[in-house]
């Protein structure tokens, strides 16, 4: 479901990229093709540099469908930014996305807190974060972190996942799928 970012799967990326219900919500965009290619092999280097960690999403027969990203890592820390091309909204490919992603960061990659920034018109990646159980508004948590996000235009919240809640309750979800156990409330 997740794997290396690569320059072969820019044109099928790009077509998904480029629709309407997509783009306004894509961090890094690209207005063409080839300045997905660009921005794709910077990607693959930064990786290499240590400041940002990419993967990309396929679908159930290994076809791009979006990709996944941590941006600006810094002290253990970044920003995740996902997007997943229109054809796939609904399906279950963002939460599990997530869920591969965040496995990755906190137990092989030695991340310690992983931010969102949500631009408060983006419903479909607020009610996304809300669905995570270990995904905490933050935007009180992390003044500064807040402050920086919103420095030119006060337009996005903050969430937070860090690895401690992450294990918490991925540790609970495995107890209640082995003992069956789940509390209702």
């Amino acid at each position: 479901m997740l794997k290396k970012r690569e320059l072969h799967e820019v044109p099928g990326l790009y077509d998904l990229m480029a629709h309407p219900a997509v783009f306004p919500y894509v961090r890094h965009k690209a207005y063409s093709s080839d300045e997905l290619y660009f921005l794709t092999k910077q990607t693959i280097e930064a990786e290499a540099a240590g400041t940002m960690i990419s993967r990309t999403i396929t679908d159930d027969y290994l076809q791009p469908i979006g990709t996944i990203n941590l941006f600006d890592v810094e002290n253990n820390a970044g920003f995740l930014a996902t997007w997943i091309g229109e054809p796939y909204f609904g399906q279950g490919y963002n939460k599990l996305a997530k869920e591969l992603f965040l496995s990755e960061l906190f137990t092989e990659l030695g991340i310690e807190t992983v931010f969102m920034k949500i631009r408060r018109t983006n419903v479909r990646s607020a009610k996304a974060a809300a669905k995570l159980p270990y995904a905490v508004p933050a935007n009180h948590l992390y003044p500064d972190v807040y402050k920086a996000i919103n420095e030119r235009e006060d337009v996005y919240d903050l969430f937070a996942i860090t690895k401690t809640a992450y294990a918490v309750c991925t540790n609970a979800q495995m107890e209640t799928a082995v003992t069956g156990d789940e509390e209702v409330s």
